[in-house]
């Protein structure tokens, strides 16, 4: 494992790299408010991050990335279009020992720009292309916009489409959703009680037969909830076609241009994916207008379920041939829905990426 000075050197090199590409230095706290992740994680994140206290700040973080701080940063006070680096330590808790540090440092560009998004995202995976290019990395690109479009176009409730949108990011939790919604999987004999009671009865009947509430949730909440289940198991399951064509997105892997083709066709059967094809189509354009050669980059449409939760559209990863060992050297994408969570309802599209120059520099650095 690379010392803290050779990660620092490498970081030193990779920011370097990003000024000349146009991008401005800035630094962020170490200590970041524990309110504003939770916000956009939920309480998981306490199981990745460690939390602290502080007698006139609350609770805080020491900082899991930058590239929350950094957005938050812009949309207070930044100006369009806006180019940023930076690098420093980033902690993140492990729950086994093993390969993975628990400190160690991140540096990266992030990108913010209204014109031109095939344009933008080009424009970040080339320059981090170029950077890493002495390394030989193989590169991976997705979309998770491809999933999302593929759930908006079930024909099925929008408060189903709902849930699995929430957990896009949990494939384990998703595809019990997915097989629960489409009549694959029979309901657990507590739900089954469970639906039985609530509708052989009102649900405030119940909540009065529970006993005293307990918890944070008042009787309306409860009960919405309820009636909610009921209508649910109520609707018809979504058709299996579908349930397929969504099974064929997650398990998309192709060279860019066959991942192209085989979206369009599936496209005929569910249009909405048509304009996530659209957007594919640019990009890829946008990218060997930048000199990147499409037809040998590889295309995961669900690359970066597991690890890259703010991410909404274009992903892309760096990884060491044969190291599987080691984790992606980079990675990044597009987050328009973070800087709309951070700006208030005010978004700008941005997309960005980090390198771990430690893993850099035990590859044997850009020097």
């Amino acid at each position: 494992m690379a010392s803290k000075a050779a990660a620092r050197a490498e970081a030193a090199r990779l920011m370097e790299a990003f000024a000349r590409a146009g991008a401005v230095e800035v630094e962020a706290d170490i200590l970041q408010p524990a309110e504003t992740l939770l916000d956009l994680y939920g309480e998981d994140i306490r199981g990745r991050a460690y939390v602290t206290a502080d007698p006139l700040r609350g609770e805080l973080m020491l900082r899991p990335d930058f590239t929350v701080p950094v957005v938050q940063m812009h949309m207070d006070d930044g100006a369009e279009p806006a180019r940023y680096t930076y690098a420093g330590e980033v902690f993140r808790r492990q729950e086994h020992r093993g390969a993975r540090a628990s400190e160690y440092m991140q540096a990266g560009f992030e990108l913010f720009a209204r014109d031109d998004t095939p344009g933008a995202d080009a424009e970040v995976f080339a320059l981090f292309a170029q950077v890493l290019a002495p390394l030989g990395l193989r590169a991976v690109t997705g979309d998770i916009g491809i999933l999302t479009a593929a759930v908006g176009g079930l024909s099925t409730t929008e408060r189903r489409k709902a849930a699995l949108m929430r957990h896009i990011w949990r494939p384990r939790r998703f595809r019990a959703l997915l097989e629960r919604f489409a009549g694959r999987t029979a309901p657990s004999a507590a739900r089954r009680e469970m639906l039985d009671r609530l509708r052989a009865g009102t649900a405030a009947e119940l909540i009065a037969a529970a006993g005293p509430m307990i918890g944070k949730r008042g009787a309306d909440e409860i009960a919405a909830r309820c009636d909610a289940l009921v209508e649910d198991a109520a609707e018809p399951p979504i058709p299996a076609a579908e349930v397929d064509l969504v099974e064929d997105v997650l398990t998309l892997r192709e060279t860019s241009p066959d991942a192209l083709e085989r979206l369009r066709d599936m496209a005929v059967d569910m249009p909405a994916l048509a304009p996530a094809a659209d957007r594919l189509a640019a990009r890829l354009a946008a990218l060997e207008a930048r000199g990147v050669d499409t037809a040998s980059l590889d295309f995961e449409a669900a690359y970066g379920r597991t690890s890259m939760e703010y991410y909404d559209g274009f992903v892309f990863g760096f990884l060491a041939p044969g190291r599987e060992d080691m984790p992606p050297v980079a990675s990044g994408g597009r987050y328009g829905a973070l800087t709309a969570v951070l700006g208030r309802g005010r978004a700008i599209p941005a997309v960005g990426g980090v390198i771990r120059p430690g893993v850099v520099a035990d590859l044997g650095g850009l020097g």
